[in-house]
């Protein structure tokens, strides 16, 4: 029997199932059942358990069959794979754990803004925080959505993020956990039957991102490039996407009064344009700062009755008094909040647009070796994207003295499953196409490594995403960059030239060749040991630095 027809079946025998509830309902439900407590500006507060405060990559797995395990990349270390009896134990186990339950939460929502191929998604779960979370990430379904490409291939997705699993009935199946016990949670999706489970994580990232990964599977088989990044809109209708890793200061830098939000974290570049996938924010709340941050600070922070607010602030520090502090990281440091777009005063709606003029990649060099802003042609642009670099600081991570140079492709790897020439291929095609520009922005250090240099002020990167936005570095004098195979501008407005050549900067300039060789020295090896059996072209192969 189908899995679909599974959860019509249980849907239909279950005595008491809220089908599609108010948002005021899930609200009252998450408060009413604890689920959740109202803190003093009306934001719902949780806390999770402690594995359960990030994602959980080894605990999340894709069932491999037969006939699709071709179009993922095995190699990587976030595809795991799973056997389909395996799976199929999860569902059995899920679906017996849900028919006891005694009341279920069901919502219908879609991902992508674009009608035309927006995903329908079920999510049914015994948790009323769960369905608050879909409604605060997920979009309505539009009018129109049995035109979607997607309408008759939708995706359900089952949760019961407080109950776990027998070790002994998956030992063998599930991963080993250092003290030897089996694991006892699973985040699993099966493309090719259409359904996901999230067993044993309250993590709302585990709902979220489980379903992106879906979207980065199916989408490019549409000739759809599913992207990473933040998306923002000027008032001439052009589109920029920002692509960075955590650090970087994507969320900063998209967010400008002078253009219109389109989304903080993934969108779809298809021929009619680019969508975002979301209705909301999943924004990390540690060492949040209002004058930074005011739109997420007021989306989040806002006073509201509770009934009328419905972000859900997850594992926060909470006073008695009900007020936040979110500087103290005692639980985790990834403290985050769910809520819609529309608490955001400066965003798109809907959040679609033309095809993106600019796009920047976003490096905060640790290092101090690459230039403020370089401009990358289009097999320049694949390598990049296909390493997604940044850094990792010394003193951020244990044992870290030194700047690490840190490699994610696409800026979002452990949610691109499919194999990397497909994503960088229609890259490089989209922008021959669309005759968009990429540019690398490096927002990390400057006149010398993280500890000597300094970092790049925020009023010189905003000036450089100025001048890559409105076109002023497009007729400007480049010269190549022969290390890191990347086009460098001789002059860029409100930048003093000197800076521009990061050698310039650096006193020693002997330990600046040392340092930039060590980096070159970095891509090379990740780059062979990623990519050398991947089957990328010899033409962007060359573009790695260090080749």
């Amino acid at each position: 029997m189908e899995f679909t027809t599974r959860v019509t079946q249980l849907l239909a025998q279950h005595p008491d199932v809220l089908d599609n509830p108010s948002r005021v309902t899930m609200i009252q439900e998450g408060v009413k059942r604890r689920e959740a407590i109202v803190s003093a500006n009306g934001a719902l507060a949780t806390w999770t358990p402690p594995e359960s405060t990030g994602r959980s990559p080894k605990d999340t797995y894709i069932v491999c069959h037969p006939e699709s395990e071709g179009e993922i990349d095995w190699d990587s270390p976030n595809n795991i794979p799973m056997e389909p009896s395996t799976f199929d134990m999860l569902v059995e186990d899920a679906l017996a754990v849900l028919a006891n339950k005694d009341r279920l939460y069901v919502t219908d929502r879609v991902l992508v803004a674009d009608p035309s191929f927006a995903m329908p998604v079920k999510v049914v779960s015994d948790w009323a925080l769960t369905a608050l979370f879909t409604d605060n990430m997920f979009r309505t379904v539009p009018a129109g959505i049995e035109g979607s490409i997607f309408a008759q291939r939708g995706f359900t997705l089952l949760v019961v993020p407080y109950d776990k699993l027998d070790r002994e009935r998956y030992s063998g199946r599930l991963r080993k956990m250092p003290n030897g016990q089996t694991s006892n949670m699973a985040v699993a999706m099966d493309f090719d039957r259409r359904l996901g489970i999230v067993f044993g994580s309250a993590y709302g990232g585990s709902v979220k991102k489980l379903m992106f990964s879906v979207m980065n599977y199916v989408l490019p088989a549409e000739d759809i490039l599913p992207l990473h990044c933040s998306a923002n809109e000027g008032p001439r209708g052009d589109i920029a996407l920002l692509l960075g890793l955590s650090g970087t200061g994507k969320t900063t830098l998209s967010a400008d009064p002078r253009r219109a939000l389109l989304g903080d974290d993934e969108h779809a570049w298809s021929d009619n344009g680019v969508a975002n996938f979301e209705n909301g924010c999943y924004a990390k709340l540690i060492n949040l700062r209002e004058k930074k941050e005011p739109e997420i600070w007021r989306a989040v922070f806002h006073e509201a009755p509770h009934l009328d607010h419905g972000a859900i602030v997850e594992n926060c520090m909470m006073y008695p008094w009900g007020d936040f502090d979110v500087d103290d990281e005692r639980y985790t440091p990834n403290s985050r909040a769910s809520y819609p777009l529309s608490f955001l005063t400066n965003i798109k709606t809907p959040p679609v647009g033309d095809h993106p003029k600019t796009i920047l990649f976003l490096a905060a060099d640790a290092n101090g070796v690459l230039p403020p802003v370089a401009k990358l042609n289009a097999e320049q642009a694949m390598l990049w994207f296909l390493m997604g670099y940044t850094s990792k600081l010394a003193g951020t991570e244990t044992g870290i003295v030194d700047p690490v140079s840190t490699f994610s492709r696409f800026f979002g790897e452990p949610f691109m499953p499919r194999n990397p020439d497909v994503y960088a291929s229609m890259l490089g095609e989209r922008m021959e196409k669309y005759g968009s520009r990429v540019y690398l922005v490096n927002t990390g250090w400057s006149g010398g490594p993280f500890g000597i240099g300094e970092r790049m002020d925020i009023d010189v990167t905003r000036s450089i995403v100025h001048a890559a936005l409105s076109g002023d570095l497009e007729d400007v004098e480049y010269e190549p960059n022969t290390m890191f195979h990347i086009l460098v501008p001789k002059s860029c407005p409100g930048v003093p030239s000197s800076m521009l050549n990061p050698r310039n900067t650096w006193e020693d300039k002997d330990a600046f060749d040392q340092r930039a060789q060590k980096l070159a020295s970095d891509f090379c090896r990740h780059f062979d040991k990623a990519y050398g059996n991947k089957g990328i072209d010899p033409s962007v192969i060359v573009q790695c630095p260090g080749k």
